[in-house]
């Protein structure tokens, strides 16, 4: 797992990869990969705010790497608890 990378355990016992993706200068999207691996069906994701001097500056991107060494296991864990589908399974 490389440093941009986390794992979080749900609590049904699945073994998550955590990631951000798309920082901005005001938030981040957290996705949750499921470790099948063979879609993004079962992935997931949550928007997280940045807070810090990136955020008065719009043009600014946060570090992805950074937001993901800022969160707690309490924050993921409920990151992952409101996150949502990407995909709905529909045609």
């Amino acid at each position: 797992m490389s440093a941009s990378t986390r794992s979080y355990t749900s609590p049904d016992g699945v073994d998550w990869i955590v990631q951000v993706m798309l920082p901005g200068a005001t938030n981040a999207m957290i996705v949750f990969e499921h470790p099948d691996g063979g879609s993004s069906r079962r992935d997931r994701y949550n928007w997280v705010n940045i807070a810090g001097p990136g955020a008065r500056n719009v043009t600014s991107r946060a570090d992805g790497e950074a937001v993901l060494r800022e969160l707690s296991d309490a924050q993921i864990a409920l990151l992952y608890r409101r996150s949502m589908p990407i995909s709905t399974g529909a045609n």
